[in-house]
Order: C-alpha cells, then sequence, then structure tokens
C-alpha cells in the first residue's frame, strides 16, 4: 500500500523521533517552575505533543514494515486513530475545566485539543479508506501524519516560548 512512499515516511517519521527526543530538552526548562503547574501542565500541554509525534511514529513504521497485508494497515492505523481521538478529546476536556491559575487561551483549546481531534478523525476516515480505495488512503494518511506533525510542532514551539517567559523564569533572571 505504501509502496513509493518510504522517503516520506522516513522523512515525517525520523522528524517524529528527532521532536520526541527534543520535548525532553523542552521539559528541562521547567526545572524552576513551581511544581504544581508543572504537573497539570504535563498533562494538558507536554504529553500530548509526545503522544502525537510518537503516533505519526507508529504510522510512518507501520509503512516500513515489508509486505503487510493491506488489512493490517487498515487495522493498525485504525488503533492509532482511535487512540488519537480519546486522547485528543480528554485533553480538550482538561483544558475546558476550570481553577487554572493561568487559564488556557483559545489558541490552546484548539490546537492541543479540538484540531488534533479532527486530524484523528480523518486518520480513522483514511484507514477505513484502505479497505474501500487503498491508493487513496495512502494520500490520505500521509496528508494527516503531517498535519499531526505540524501540530505538534506548532504545540512545542508555543509551549517552549511560553515556558521561557513565564514569570517564574524572569524573575530568576532579574536577581542574577
Amino acid at each position: 500500500m505504501f509502496r513509493d512512499w518510504e522517503n516520506y515516511y522516513l522523512l515525517v517519521g525520523s522528524a517524529a523521533g528527532a521532536l520526541i527526543g527534543l520535548m525532553f530538552v523542552v521539559t528541562t526548562l521547567t526545572a524552576g517552575l513551581d511544581a504544581n503547574r508543572v504537573s497539570r501542565g504535563v498533562k494538558v500541554y507536554i504529553t500530548p505533543i509526545v503522544f502525537h509525534f510518537s503516533n505519526v511514529l507508529i504510522v510512518s513504521a507501520i509503512s516500513a514494515v515489508p509486505q503487510i497485508p493491506t488489512a493490517a494497515v487498515g487495522v493498525l492505523v485504525a488503533l492509532c486513530a482511535a487512540a488519537g481521538i480519546v486522547y485528543s478529546a480528554a485533553t480538550t476536556v482538561r483544558l475546558s475545566r476550570t481553577g487554572w491559575e493561568d487559564p488556557p487561551d483559545t489558541s490552546d483549546k484548539w490546537f492541543y485539543g479540538i484540531v488534533p481531534t479532527i486530524a484523528y478523525l480523518a486518520l480513522a476516515g483514511a484507514a477505513f479508506a484502505v479497505w474501500l480505495v487503498s491508493r487513496i488512503a495512502a494520500y490520505a494518511v500521509g496528508a494527516t501524519v503531517l498535519v499531526l506533525l505540524l501540530i505538534g510542532i506548532r504545540n512545542a514551539w508555543d509551549l517552549a516560548t511560553s515556558i521561557v517567559q513565564s514569570p517564574a523564569n524572569r524573575r530568576e533572571k532579574t536577581k542574577s
């Protein structure tokens, strides 16, 4: 099914893998912040980014399996999509809860919750298209994986700039 897509998935999967590693660097930026804010932020901001990158990596790995049956591709991609829908919906709920010290803004609710949910719904559609029109499904899976990668990049950038600009980090710099 993914014949002639090797370079695409090699590029997208490698990018996702490298960005998962960079998220460990971003996480170290939280070292001087309030522990309560960090623990809540990990569930809502850091973990979803790593989750999306991991799904991109998994789908890319599926594409690299030699002679994998089309039905297996459909099932595995559908499982990734189902997990993504559930996880993104849970993230949307977490973002919508009250009691935040600094409530998430509208763009956070969209890009950390709603847009990924829509992308995973598209991935589910692409997974079901595997059985109907596998040639078109390859394009749909490829496009959705790229969207998830771009969402993760946007969110990682948003998170990193937010951490660097946090009041706790500014206070520490002015004390020096």
